[in-house]
């Protein structure tokens, strides 16, 4: 069976696709079949990645960093309930 392999962007490419989106005029579409990268991608980095453009870096946006403190904590929970679990079995 054959497995299949997708394609990787640096962090470098990203920041400048994102930096190029919110600079220009064009839609997104259009910036995309520029770029040559897959329709809707840009759209996928914007809603996962903020620029932060002093330092010219990715960081998680608002959105992915809650729903990521959520996975943490729902993980934590079922530790703890496990935990409590085990001590009340006589």
């Amino acid at each position: 069976m054959e497995t299949r392999k997708y394609r990787t962007y640096t962090k470098e490419f990203k920041i400048e696709a994102l930096n190029l989106l919110e600079s220009s005029g064009k839609s997104t579409s259009e910036r995309e079949r520029e770029l040559g990268i897959t329709a809707g991608m840009l759209l996928k980095w914007r809603q996962r990645y903020r620029v932060d453009k002093e330092r010219q870096s990715l960081e998680p946006s608002d959105l992915e960093a809650a729903q990521a403190e959520l996975r943490r904590v729902r993980r934590e929970l079922a530790i703890v309930s496990q935990e409590r679990d085990i001590l009340k079995k006589p």
